[in-house]
């Protein structure tokens, strides 16, 4: 069985983050591990708490991990200071880890910041030369690319802009008003779109994580980053697609086991 790892923060109504992280990989037939990087007190209305680790434990849950049951593909989320940063570059270059996604998480979906001003400059400087794909929607990428973001064009101008500064492939995020769910993939000089349909869901508290998680887990049983991404989002359209409700909010993959069948086949 093919295996993935996620180094990210805890969500402790289970809509995002690790647990997102974990239900995804998992549905999509890849043994799921984890590495924590913060615990925080959050639900799908905003995060009221964020308790870090320290680097050294990070470190020994990292490490625990790669001595023991090597991953095929790593997920980067949540990572709140620069000294966590450069601490999972540091033992992912030690590894040499293959397959890395980063998904530069800076603020909740409920609005809320979820990354420290200076840790973006080291977010830039340490993980982005290391990933195979970085998933910014259009703020994150607003912030990584210096730019404002308004029509696709410029979608496809900031995801350049990103990809040749840190040499790493963009899967730039539609939405925010630009388009209906069209996500652009930017890779080896040429710019791909992705055509989706936006659903009229509102559980979308960790779409980003499960989308993010699903391409790790495709990654990991050895598709292209292409075909990576198409499963993907057919996986998360999947998800919201299904309109199921836990109450006032919820992460779709809160839902994924009533579509296990189906999602699970391939795998």
């Amino acid at each position: 069985m093919r295996t993935a790892l996620s180094i990210a923060g805890s969500d402790s109504s289970g809509g995002a983050g690790i647990q997102a992280d974990l239900k995804t990989m998992t549905m999509n037939g890849v043994f799921a591990m984890s590495a924590i990087t913060a615990l925080t007190a959050q639900n799908t209305t905003g995060v009221t708490g964020i308790m870090e680790v320290t680097p050294d434990f990070l470190q020994q849950q990292i490490d625990a991990v790669f001595e023991d049951i090597y991953p095929d593909a790593v997920k980067i989320g949540m990572v709140s200071s620069s000294a966590l940063i450069e601490k999972i570059a540091e033992r992912l270059q030690f590894y040499g880890a293959k397959n890395i996604v980063v998904d530069p998480v800076m603020v909740a979906t409920s609005g809320s910041r979820l990354i420290a001003e200076e840790a973006v400059k080291t977010l830039k400087e340490k993980l982005l030369p290391i990933a195979a794909v970085v998933t910014p929607n259009i703020p994150e990428a607003e912030i990584l690319s210096g730019m404002e973001i308004h029509t696709e064009e410029e979608m496809e101008k900031a995801a350049k802009m990103i990809g040749d500064s840190y040499s790493c492939a963009v899967l730039l995020k539609g939405g925010h008003n630009i388009n209906d769910a069209n996500d652009l993939l930017y890779s080896d000089g040429k710019c791909k779109w992705f055509k989706g349909k936006r659903i009229d869901n509102p559980n979308t508290h960790g779409t980003g994580c499960t989308l993010s998680s699903a391409i790790v887990a495709n990654l990991a049983k050895g598709y292209g980053l292409e075909d990576a991404v198409e499963k993907a989002k057919n996986y998360i359209s999947g998800a919201l697609a299904a309109m199921l409700d836990l109450g006032a909010g919820s992460g779709p993959m809160n839902h994924a086991y009533d579509l296990k069948d189906e999602w699970t086949k391939e795998a």
